[in-house]
């Protein structure tokens, strides 16, 4: 009798159970390395490459198997609820009463994100697979959002693991490029803003804003964690089924819409949407509701990784070379707000943070040009995970239609 566990032929791991193991112990390995290493490595190049990178490799290598129903598991389950997680903690109105036009000049980021996709799409699609314009619909959530977003707009895209995986490696590698010049602008803050005609007062009214902000939140009790479950859950069973019958009424009526409007973007939209809504009342108050959907999405990216084959990623340098091209029409795009809306670079470098990095970068970005701006800075990411599920797969779509696919 063979024990169970001892490798098989095919796969080390193979029982559902195993390799949901698996890939909760990756993310976990990595953010533990991380934080007792304090490596500047990660400075560079965040734990989520490793976490996606990892179950790559453990795929090819025949420890984990490339098809198994926890993949479809985390999309069917753990996305929905981690979407729901992220945006009932968003804070318009906070943001929008603290960094004024910033906010506006974050929405021409966004802008630009949308226009440099389909720029450099249009160039380098011809070095690319087919569907890549998935991946590049994929890194637009991540860039108008953050990495919740590249996973639900994969969902939503049904972006190939392989164009996935692209989309996390032009993530990383433009994060090493964009995050220094993020950084390094404040060196030029008295240029800059004279350049952009900041407003006297700006900067001292904005401080005032957010010295206001209550960012501590009251210690979580056991019946706020049931709370959270069932918000989460019941949003995402009233979502799915709302889909199944809208989906079914556009395929009856409108069967031309169902390439852009299928049934898991239904679902997603209508999870979005009622989350948002959520945010307005006092569920928005439920404590560590961003804290556990961030860790579900680390383990969903690992969930993709698992599932991607490395013969993929030789579209690399093309892909690379659209995401170049890509992040300078969004920088340029912010250069151009902040002078239509004359803001301030600390503004600008924190709503081009909040785009590009998401919750992750913007507080680091807040923290070196100014502290102060550490709340808003999240509130800003927020945002930006309001807006990705909406218009990064429009982005996708609108892509291939310029590309001729």
């Amino acid at each position: 009798m063979t024990n169970s566990w001892v490798c098989s032929a095919e796969h080390c791991v193979s029982s559902p159970l195993g390799v949901i193991a698996v890939l909760c112990g990756v993310a976990a390995f990595w953010f533990y390395i991380q934080q007792v290493t304090n490596w500047k490595l990660f400075t560079y190049l965040p734990p989520l490459l490793f976490i996606y990178a990892t179950p790559v490799f453990l795929n090819n290598l025949d420890v984990i198997p490339n098809d198994s129903p926890v993949y479809s598991g985390l999309s069917s389950f753990l996305l929905p609820v981690f979407i729901v997680l992220m945006l009932i903690k968003v804070d318009v109105p906070a943001a929008m009463r603290i960094m004024g036009k910033g906010i506006l000049v974050m929405l021409m980021g966004t802008a630009g994100v949308v226009v440099g996709a389909v720029v450099a799409y249009a160039i380098v699609h011809r070095w690319l697979a087919e569907d890549a314009w998935k991946g590049f619909g994929a890194l637009a959530g991540s860039w108008i959002g953050g990495t919740g977003n590249m996973a639900a707009v994969s969902e939503m895209l049904d972006t190939p693991p392989e164009q996935f995986g692209l989309a996390v490696l032009a993530d990383n590698v433009i994060y090493i490029v964009w995050l220094p010049i993020l950084l390094a602008s404040k060196n030029f803050a008295d240029q800059f803003n004279k350049w952009t005609n900041v407003p006297e007062g700006r900067l001292r009214a904005m401080d005032a804003a957010s010295a206001q902000m209550i960012t501590d939140e009251a210690a979580p009790e056991m019946r706020q964690y049931v709370y959270i479950a069932a918000i989460a859950i019941g949003v995402t069973w009233i979502s799915s089924a709302l889909a199944d019958s809208i989906f079914a009424a556009q395929s009856s009526a409108y069967p031309n819409l169902n390439i852009v409007l299928s049934q898991s973007t239904w679902r997603i939209l209508l999870i979005t949407t009622i989350a948002l809504a959520l945010s307005t009342t006092p569920v928005a108050k439920l404590p560590n509701a961003t804290a556990i959907g961030t860790a579900m999405i680390y383990v969903f990216v690992a969930g993709m990784g698992a599932r991607a084959s490395v013969e993929g990623f030789g579209q690399a340098p093309a892909f690379l070379l659209g995401a170049f091209i890509w992040i300078f029409i969004h920088g340029a795009f912010c250069l151009l707000g902040a002078k239509i809306f004359r803001v301030d670079v600390h503004s600008v470098a924190i709503a081009s943070a909040a785009n590009i990095g998401a919750a992750a970068s913007a507080p680091i970005v807040a923290a070196f040009h100014r502290p102060s701006l550490v709340p808003v800075s999240v509130l800003m990411a927020l945002i930006g995970y309001a807006l990705g599920n909406y218009i990064a797969p429009l982005t996708g779509h609108l892509a291939r239609i310029v590309a001729g696919q």
